[in-house]
């Protein structure tokens, strides 16, 4: 845009702002800076107009104003200013579109102001805006004057610009990384003479800074040149504390956080040294706690640098001692406040320091990032010292510290739960309600981390004593915490421990209901909404005692201070609902449903909780009155349409940036950091965003077609969140919904409810759908998901069928590839941890799960082929020869039994639908095929020997010359010593299914007389009961047509037939389908007209006397 697309006003504006007088460009500058909304938008208008018409003289006239302002604000506002145009990300980025001359006066007059400008804050502000020209330009040789004065900079003596070249360092060495490596061993000094002789802080903190960016860019052999720099970058630390420079150190300790976080093993030869010094800041009592809380945290996050240096921590057990002891220490940081005991507000951290925060956080994490092999030894020897001390506080921490390290060492304190228990159970009789409040709610972690082992063993010990806390009436408090624990404890728990408990605890949970006290009221509640939930229909009994109680809260509680309770009340019954049935639910069904409608009809508050209780309420009652509850659906959808289009509360700032997210005044802001960028969001948006989510996905199942009338809105509410990278619920609601919706519409179409539409709105919605999953799996950062989207994308392809037209599967194929690729690349990372230098076994343990979550996404993507050559049979092939470059490694030796598996099932499948057009590749697959068919592994074995099967059906002439040692490779199968053991069995099946396949389709190439009766003998088949019903249907043809290799010479295979027919029709319908049943029953009779009445005795004879009766009822019916 130009001066001549402006009306004549814009125009003359820009000209007196662009003019020769400064003062109407400051006047613009300072407008931009205003307080009122107003005044800065108008500004920001005339601002944008210049910057259309005009760039390169507003660029000008910004330079001016900062090399020439006399006001600060002004001289801040335009470094400002000159970033954001100068910004390559920004889409505002000026630079290309300037004239070259104006370029090199931008360029100049910023080296002259960064040599000028005195304002301290100024200066960091001129860095960044170098920086970020910098980062633009400086590769393609855009600014040759800059590297040249910055090392000027560097090493002259004048402290300011010492401390602006390194600041301008830090910011590029992510750039220009590889432009410095001819210069990094004179970086390499210039780092250590300022580290090492500086005598200002300032500019040690900002060589700190650019030696911890640039040790991240270097390759390892560099990096290893900049190791002897580690012993002054730490003393940059120690001088400062010795110096009493607290905010200094903090500014070094947050950096070298970020080095333990990105590079841990730079820290590896030095680490006994670097931890030693941590530990020493964090034990300093006379520090402040922020500068402790900040060693603390190096140390976990230096543990918690598991992929960078598996294992290295674990190497110290010395220090990881300290480090308990140490945060021990800060959970006695607490003191007993009046607010605790009287328990009238939800306070439950009342007499807290963040001292405690820290501590409880720490050990969590550790225990996480350590596993239990290290922590439950240095924790069975610190703990016992403060269960026996006679001070309350340390008896309270030793139950907070069990609590917290649960999660991360589950594996190692479950097999010690005795001891475990034991402890916690006895601090029940504690005389101080803080230490009992501790036990109880260690129980409830224990309950959760350790479940359902604790459970099953200790049910009998642990929920009496919930009980009885239930009757400490003196401590509310305590009384809360118990039926919240109930809740942890059969939320893990099946309805058969539960059961001989409920009497005792409904009746308990009932008393407690009545209580005074809000905060004892809602535990109950909720612990009764858990207990029904675990019991299931065991919970009818208890439902005509309990419901009134919860329908008189649900009615009453309705003023401000109650409005937890109430929602409390709603979770409560809508559980109680669905435990209970439809049946029993009913009459007070739509009593509750009428006080929801009025609830959902009045203006409730922002921040009123029933919002979200009514919404999940909703969704359960729907599940358990099915379809009857689609007349209510008008009052539910709407308000969760809202919440589920809910825009996440969002304040984005640089990573960087000094200006943190104030966080102190929400504590329900939550930070992320994406790309360069901090991102605070405020979380119970989120939270509420998910649940609607959730909450459509269920109806949307639970109601199929009678979801239909709002597809038109769900759809383009969810499609969208399937890359909604705030949340992972959202995104996994999203996905779980895509399917769902697809089914809901084509079943309304054949179920003829959707009025006016037809085939083409399925097409419609799936042209929407399939294309926006394919594109959110391309760009999904956790492998779980990745793997849940397959799924869903399957179930989509599945639905769709064939209206999918070429370009869709191709895309899917397409992405298809990019998962393939990236699960290696994700494998091979994997394998490079393994090879680390302090690779332990809980490592191995780790990897382990890692590669199982792996294997679920191979997994998913067999499915979808799978379904693919299902849908498209032979249409699909030239797909297939696309993909056979990325699955046919798929078969080597060297991947895993599962990914061996999926390959075969793959080919299985195309052999199978696309018969004659599938010949082609047998040259290729077969030899995989009869190799894999002796694998180690039973399930690579059963798929390989099914796919004989298949290629023996289907295979004529191109399978003849394979029959001999396909039959090798089967009678290896069929013939093994533990071929019926469980694990074998499926593949023993396939064998034997596949041996009669070659009976039935290459009957000439193979010596009859012995492969049949072989074939027999081994009948019935009782495993895979899929191929079961076809073998023993293939019996039954074989024998109607008197085949005389079955029969045998005189007939001599009859009793052995005869007992086959026996047992498949003693097993029900599992053997055989009704069809081959009655067609066996025919047979039978047959042989009772022709056979002697002699040898009919015999063969009656051989059969069990249960055999006997069966039959004879049967053949008389």
């Amino acid at each position: 845009m130009d001066a001549s697309n402006l009306n004549p006003m814009q125009q003359a504006q820009v000209a007196a702002i662009l003019g020769p007088d400064g003062a109407q460009f400051e006047t613009l500058i300072s407008h931009l800076m205003s307080s009122t909304n107003e005044q800065r938008s108008e500004a920001e208008l005339l601002f944008n107009l210049c910057k259309q018409s005009d760039p390169n003289n507003l660029i000008r006239k910004l330079a001016f104003m900062l090399q020439y302002s006399p006001h600060v604000e002004a001289r801040a506002m335009s470094a400002i200013l000159l970033r954001k145009q100068l910004t390559r990300e920004n889409d505002t980025f000026l630079w290309p579109s300037l004239l070259l001359s104006t370029q090199s006066e931008v360029k100049s007059i910023l080296i002259n102001c960064v040599q000028k400008e005195e304002v301290k804050s100024i200066v960091k502000k001129l860095c960044d805006t170098v920086s970020e020209l910098a980062s633009s330009i400086l590769s393609e040789n855009g600014w040759p004057e800059l590297l040249p004065f910055m090392f000027q900079c560097v090493s002259s003596e004048n402290v300011r610009l010492q401390e602006s070249a390194f600041l301008i360092f830090a910011q590029l060495a992510q750039y220009i990384g590889e432009m410095l490596v001819p210069y990094v061993k004179s970086l390499h000094d210039v780092f250590l003479q300022c580290l090492t002789s500086s005598g200002s802080f300032d500019v040690r903190i900002a060589a700190l800074s650019a030696v911890i960016n640039f040790i991240q860019c270097l390759s390892t052999s560099d990096r290893d040149r900049f190791q002897d720099l580690l012993p002054v970058m730490m003393r940059t630390l120690t001088e400062a504390l010795n110096g009493g420079q607290e905010a200094t150190a903090q500014e070094a300790l947050e950096l070298l956080i970020e080095l333990a976080g990105t590079e841990p093993r730079f820290l590896r030869r030095q680490l006994v040294e670097v931890v030693g010094s941590m530990l020493q800041i964090a034990e300093a009592e006379t520090l402040e706690e922020g500068t402790r809380h900040l060693a603390i945290e190096f140390v976990i996050t230096l543990a918690e640098a598991r992929e960078r240096a598996p294992g290295m921590m674990r190497k110290l057990p010395q220090f990881i001692s300290r480090l308990f002891s140490i945060l021990m220490n800060m959970l006695l940081d607490i003191e007993d406040v009046p607010e605790w005991h009287t328990a009238d507000t939800e306070d439950e951290d009342a007499g807290e320091s963040s001292n405690y925060s820290v501590g409880q956080e720490c050990l969590d994490r550790l225990a996480i990032a350590l596993g239990g092999n290290t922590i439950v030894p240095v924790a069975s020897d610190q703990l016992p010292a403060y269960l026996a001390a006679p001070d309350w506080q340390k008896h309270h921490a030793a139950l907070i510290a069990l609590a917290q390290i649960a999660e991360g060492c589950s594996k190692v304190m479950i097999k010690n739960l005795e001891q475990v228990v034991t402890m916690v159970l006895n601090s029940f009789q504690d005389p101080h309600p803080r230490v009992r409040w501790a036990a109880i709610n260690a129980i409830g972690q224990l309950s959760t981390d350790l479940g359902p082992d604790l459970q099953v063993q200790y049910h009998q010990r642990v929920l009496p004593s919930l009980a009885a806390a239930m009757d400490d009436f003196q401590n509310p408090r305590v009384q809360a915490h118990a039926a919240s624990a109930v809740l942890n404890f059969s939320e893990n728990c099946t309805p058969d421990i539960l059961t001989p408990y409920l009497d005792g605890i409904v009746s308990k949970l009932l008393v407690l209901l009545q209580n005074g006290k809000q905060m004892v009221q809602e535990g109950s509640l909720t612990a009764l909404a858990s207990v029904a939930d675990s019991s299931q229909e065991q919970f009818q009994k208890y439902y005509d005692a309990v419901m009134p109680y919860l329908k008189t809260i649900l009615v009453n509680a309705n003023d401000k201070s109650n409005r937890m309770l109430r929602a409390k009340a709603m979770e409560c019954i809508s559980l109680v609902g669905m435990a209970v049935g439809k049946e029993k639910f009913r009459d007070d069904a739509k009593q509750v449903m009428d006080v929801l409608m009025s609830l959902q009809g009045s203006q409730l508050e922002t921040d009123d909780p029933t919002t979200s209780y009514m919404l999940q309420a909703w969704a359960r009652l729907c599940k358990c009155l099915g379809q009857d509850f689609l007349p209510y659906m008008s009052v539910v959808m709407p308000p969760l349409l809202l919440s589920a289009q809910l825009k996440p509360d969002v304040v984005i700032t640089s990573a960087d940036s000094d200006d943190a997210i104030d966080e102190s005044d929400d504590e329900s802001m939550e930070t992320i950091t994406l790309g360069d960028k901090r991102i605070g969001i405020k979380t119970s948006v989120l939270e509420e965003k998910a649940t609607a989510c959730n909450m459509l996905c269920c109806y949307a199942d639970e109601l199929k077609e009678g979801f239909y009338p709002w597809i038109d809105q769900v759809a383009p509410t969810l499609v969208p969140l399937l890359k909604f990278y705030f949340h992972e619920e959202v995104r996994k609601a999203a996905v779980s919904a895509m399917p769902e919706l697809l089914r809901s519409a084509k079943l309304a179409l054949e179920k003829g409810l959707a009025q006016g539409r037809n085939e083409s709105y399925l097409k419609q919605l799936s042209d929407y759908i399939i294309p926006a999953l394919v594109e959110a799996l391309h760009k999904e950062p956790d492998t779980e998901i990745c793997a849940s989207m397959l799924d869903a994308l399957n179930e989509c392809v599945q639905i769709s069928g064939s209206i999918l037209d070429e370009s869709q599967v191709k895309s899917i194929v397409d992405e298809i590839k990019q998962v393939i690729t990236a699960s290696s690349s994700r494998k091979k990372e994997r394998a490079d941890r393994a090879n680390a230098e302090d690779f332990d076994a809980e490592e191995g343990e780790l990897l382990k799960e890692e590669n199982e979550q792996e294997e679920e996404v191979f997994d998913q993507v067999g499915e979808i082929l799978g379904t693919l050559i299902k849908t498209f049979k032979a249409s699909f092939l030239p797909f297939f020869d696309e993909l056979s470059s990325y699955l046919l490694p798929m078969w080597g030796m060297d991947k895993t039994a599962e990914e061996r598996r999926i390959a075969i099932c793959i080919f299985d499948d195309v052999a199978e639908q696309c018969r004659e057009a599938a010949l082609k590749y047998y040259e290729t697959y077969l030899p995989f095929l009869l190799e894999a068919s002796n694998d180690q592994n039973p399930d690579v074995r059963q798929a390989a020997v099914y796919g004989l099967g298949v290629c023996a059906e289907f295979g004529g002439s191109v399978f003849k010359p394979l029959v001999g040692e396909a039959l090798s490779r089967l009678n290896a199968v069929i013939a093994h010593p533990n071929a019926l053991q469980s694990d074998n069995i499926m593949a023993y099946d396939n064998a034997v299914s596949a041996l009669g396949k070659i009976c039935h389709f290459h009957r000439d190439t193979i010596d009859s007389t012995q492969v049949v009766p072989a074939w027999l003998s081994c009948l019935p088949l009782k495993g895979d009961l899929i191929e079961a019903k076809v073998v023993h249907d293939q019996l039954c043809s074989m024998v109607e047509r008197s085949d005389k290799e079955l029969l045998g010479p005189n007939y001599q295979h009859i009793p052995k037939i005869v007992s086959v027919f026996a047992e498949i029709l003693c097993a029900g319908k599992d053997l055989a389908s009704e069809q081959t049943a009655s067609r066996m029953i025919n047979l039978l009779r047959q042989f009772q007209q022709t056979l002697p009445a002699d040898t009919l005795s015999v063969i009656w004879s051989s059969l069990q006397p249960q055999q006997q009766l069966t039959l004879q009822t049967m053949l008389s019916s």
